[in-house]
C-alpha cells in the first residue's frame, strides 16, 4: 500500500488550483476531440448524451499532483477504468493538459454519476481537482481541499471541505 501524501499547503493549493484554471480538458467521440472549458456549458457533449444527468471528468494519474512514474500512472489509470465500467455508467475518454504541454494527463468523462458517487471515486485515486457539472450548466471545477487564504471566491470553483 503507498505511503499517504502529506496535507498541502495553502500555496501548493493556490498553485494548483491555477493550473487547473488554466488547463486545457478535452473528450473524445467519434475519432474527434472536444473542448471542455470551466463557466461554459457543452452543448456538444449534451447532444452525444441527451439521457445524461451530469457529467465529470477525472484522471487517476499523479494523486494530489505528486508526480509517478508511467508504469504506476498506467495502473491506477486501468483501476479506474475498471471501476467506471463497473459502475454500469457510460464514459469516454478525456485528457487535460497544460495550454504549454509541459503536462499531460489522460483522465475519464462519465456520465450520469451523482456528485457524491463521483466525489468518492475521485478521492479513492486522490484527485484535487476534478471536473463536474449538470446539463445545460456551466462546467465546474471541483476542488478536494479547503480554500486557501487570500484565494478569490470563484463562480465556477467548488470547494469540497
Amino acid at each position: 500500500m503507498p505511503t499517504p501524501a502529506p496535507p498541502l499547503g495553502d500555496a501548493r493549493v493556490a498553485e494548483l488550483l491555477l493550473a487547473f484554471l488554466s488547463a486545457e480538458y478535452r473528450w473524445q467521440h467519434d475519432g474527434s476531440w472536444h473542448d471542455i472549458i470551466i463557466g461554459l456549458p457543452t452543448p456538444g457533449l449534451e447532444l452525444a448524451y441527451p439521457d445524461a444527468t451530469s457529467f465529470g471528468a477525472l484522471s487517476a494519474w499523479n494523486p494530489l499532483s505528486i508526480q509517478r512514474g508511467p508504469e504506476e500512472n498506467r495502473r491506477a489509470d486501468d483501476a479506474l477504468h475498471a471501476a467506471l465500467a463497473a459502475g454500469g455508467y457510460p464514459f469516454r475518454p478525456a485528457f487535460a493538459s497544460a495550454r504549454n504541454r509541459t503536462w499531460r494527463e489522460p483522465s475519464w468523462l462519465v456520465m450520469g454519476m451523482g456528485s457524491e458517487g463521483f466525489d468518492g471515486l475521485s478521492r479513492r485515486f486522490g484527485q484535487l481537482g476534478t471536473l463536474w457539472w449538470r446539463p445545460g450548466e456551466p462546467v465546474r471545477l471541483r476542488m478536494d481541499a479547503r480554500k486557501p487564504e487570500g484565494v478569490s471566491d470563484d463562480d465556477y470553483v467548488d470547494w469540497l471541505k
